[in-house]
Formats: C-alpha cells, structure tokens, sequence
C-alpha cells in the first residue's frame, strides 16, 4: 500500500474546486493508459462539492463519459430517489448534466428496490456487481474519493464496528450506524484498498484530531481512515482546519 500525502488547501470551497480539477486529470489519464475509467463516489458536503464544481468547468467535457464507470463507497439504505441517498445527490450535482450511459453508474439497490427492505441482500448484489466488473474480484478502481468523520469512519465503516474487522466480503450492510440514517450498504476497507487511488477528502476544525491519527500507522479497527489506503497512491485533500494538528502543514 501507498503512504499518505498531504495536500492542504485555504478552506473547503478551494479544496473541491482543486479536486474537481485534479479528477479530471486523473479520469482523463486513465482513459489514455486503459481505455476507460472507474471512479468511486462519496457524498457528504465534500463529496458532493467536488461533483458540483466538476459539473461547472469547462474541461469536464476533456473526459469522455461514455467511457467512465461510476459507483458508491457507501449508500444510505433508504428509497429510491429520496433526497438523503449519495446516488439522488450525486444525480443532482453532476450525472444528470454528463453524458455517462446509464448502464455505467452502478447504484446500490435502495430500499424499495429489488430486495425491499434488505440491506444484506443489497449488499451482497452490489458485491456481485464488483465481481462482475473486476473479473471475479473487485474491480481496480481508478480513483476512490472518500469523506472521514470526526471520529474517523470512511464510507460507512465506523470504528470498533462489525464492517471495519470484515476481511472476506467487499460490501457489507451496515446496521445502527452512530449517525443517522442507520442503516446503509458499504464497501469494506480490502474493497477500498483495490483502488490504485484512494482520495481522503475533508474539513474543519473538529476533524482535525482525526486526520493526524489517520495519517500515523494507528489501528484501523479504532479509526478506519488510517486503513484507507490506495495502492499507488493516498491523497489527503484537507483544509487548513483539518489540518491544523498535521506538522509542517499549512495552505
């Protein structure tokens, strides 16, 4: 695994407009070197920034989008369009104004879907979905952009939880989670780790303790972020806030 970087920005609306811009690149050279790209989203107020600057430059159309696929590192289990779930935001900010095919965004079922009110159902199909586009395995994902809480969860992986000590399964259900909705669909952290890049985005002043334990080898069963790490390549995208506790790092 990769060792974490640290890129600190003045506030968060700089942080997603230069993540925006950074993801352009990175979709544009995987396209180049593979032919197509994966990116895994997140929402939160970060996550969705990102998507809502990406829409608004001018070089999103540098990225093909018939050749990109789309999926979520973690989906709040609630129903399908309600406006609390990761896919109805992340619609909202970007994939409804790109033209990405609709068989390329990968969606986790909600919850008046085809399981109904089974997260674990959920969960294991969009595992299958993983194993289908990866060959068996998960899939390497170009890009994986994470949020992290305050007391350091990614995706819906929160510490001392049954989803931070999975070591088998790549999507798991995630019930009575410490934030509301309770109950929601998540990728793991070996899942996570598939990802040539993992993207840990975050701001303000409360997560500041969070993010200089995530970047020290702590025990990921305490706080998940430190186990969040892509292959080539961890990026923690902060601002000064969030960085306040970080040595030598400053916007």
């Amino acid at each position: 695994m990769s060792r974490p970087e640290v890129v600190v920005h003045r506030d968060g609306d700089l942080l997603a407009a230069a993540a925006a811009a950074r993801l352009v690149t990175s979709l544009v050279d995987a396209q180049t070197a593979r032919g197509s790209a994966s990116l895994v989203l997140t929402g939160g107020r970060t996550g969705i920034a990102v998507l809502e600057h990406l829409r608004a430059t001018p070089a999103r159309d540098a990225v093909d989008w018939s050749r990109v696929d789309l999926y979520w590192g973690d989906e709040r289990f609630l129903p399908a369009g309600h406006p609390e779930r990761n896919e109805t935001q992340a619609r909202g900010a970007l994939l409804d104004h790109v033209p990405v095919p609709a068989e390329r965004v990968h969606v986790v079922e909600p919850s008046d879907g085809r399981f109904g009110d089974d997260p674990e159902a959920a969960a294991a199909a969009y595992a299958d979905v993983l194993a289908a586009a990866g060959g068996g395995s998960v899939p390497s994902f170009d890009v994986c952009l994470l949020g992290v809480g305050e007391e350091g969860h990614v995706a819906s992986v929160f510490p001392e939880s049954p989803a931070v000590r999975e070591r088998e399964l790549a999507v798991v259900a995630v019930r009575d989670c410490p934030k509301p909705p309770p109950t929601r669909v998540s990728l793991t952290l070996p899942a996570i780790r598939a990802a040539r890049e993992v993207w840990l985005m975050t701001t303000g002043a409360a997560k500041a303790s969070a993010v200089a334990t995530g970047l020290t080898d702590a025990d990921e069963e305490q706080l998940p972020a430190a186990g969040a790490r892509g292959r080539q390549r961890t990026l923690w995208l902060l601002d000064s806030a969030a960085a306040a506790e970080v040595p030598g790092s400053s916007a």
